[in-house]
């Protein structure tokens, strides 16, 4: 298959094809003429990109996942899988967190403007936005 064939297959645009490519995480195969040749390899490697990026896999983790995976197995590509795992856990653990904390706001903020309450409640909202930017921002510094 070709890689405007393939692009549409996996709903990815061709440039972002190439960029896997030359970042190693696709390998296609080139013919004589120099076209690139997407078989079944390489859709097996596309499904599993898109699920890891969905996953909120970075191109960089997802890259060390599929350097790892093409390792031979022992204890070591073992033990340094598990690790990049637990981070990616954990980090998605306090995405999980965050996001909770976002949905009681805004849940709050419904409740405190529904049925034209905005103005009586204007300084509890506006307070209540400030102690979120506030979290928000002490997050992105961690």
């Amino acid at each position: 298959m070709q890689i405007k064939d393939f692009a549409n297959k996996y709903q990815v645009q061709a440039d972002t094809i190439r960029y896997y490519e030359k970042e190693n995480i696709l390998k296609p195969k080139r013919r004589s003429n120099g076209y690139r040749e997407y078989d079944e390899e390489c859709e097996k490697q596309i499904e599993l990109i898109i699920v890891l990026k969905e996953l909120g896999f970075t191109l960089k983790e997802i890259q060390q996942l599929l350097l790892l995976k093409d390792e031979a197995i022992s204890t070591s590509c073992n033990n340094t899988t598990v690790l990049l795992l637990n981070d990616k856990i954990s980090k998605l653990e306090d995405k999980i967190l965050f996001y909770q904390k976002a949905l009681k706001v805004v849940q709050t903020l419904k409740e405190l403007i529904v049925e034209e309450k905005y103005q009586e409640n204007k300084k509890v909202i506006e307070e209540m936005i400030d102690m979120f930017f506030r979290s928000v921002h002490e997050r992105r510094m961690l």
